[in-house]
């Protein structure tokens, strides 16, 4: 019985990262996109003879979309920031139990939580490049 539950959480561990690595991927091609879309449209309204709304209306649209996307992408790195937390320390307590803690370095913990935190600080970044540069481009 004991392999089967190392067997199931280190499955939840390999379906986390792959998750994690979705949300991580859709929020960094998004805010690229963002960038590119509403950096194009802010030049040309900022480059135009004439105001048009529209185009305001749509860099506010996608800016809105920005914050909606990375909250989404961070809240969900966060829930899989604490199920790998709690994963793995099912499995070092497992591991302590049967006598093979020693085999496993719990300072990998720490380095999890370090790298979710750099997941989340690229994500951040992006979003507010997505949002600056373009009102950077429209209003100056």
């Amino acid at each position: 019985m004991l392999k089967q539950v190392h067997e199931h959480i280190i499955g939840e561990l390999n379906q986390g990262a792959k998750t994690d690595t979705i949300f991580v991927i859709t929020a960094i091609v998004f805010n690229l996109i963002v960038l590119a879309i509403n950096s194009m449209i802010a030049a040309e309204t900022s480059s135009a003879d004439e105001y048009r709304l529209s185009s305001d209306i749509v860099l506010v649209v996608f800016i809105v979309l920005v914050f909606l996307v990375n909250g989404i992408s961070i809240t969900a790195l966060t829930v899989g920031k604490n199920t790998r937390k709690k994963l793995l320390s099912g499995l070092v307590a497992m591991y302590a139990d049967n006598e093979v803690s020693q085999y496993y370095d719990t300072t990998l913990l720490e380095n999890y939580d370090k790298r979710y935190s750099l997941f989340t600080f690229v994500i951040v970044s992006l979003a507010a490049t997505a949002v600056l540069v373009p009102l950077i481009v429209r209003f100056l």
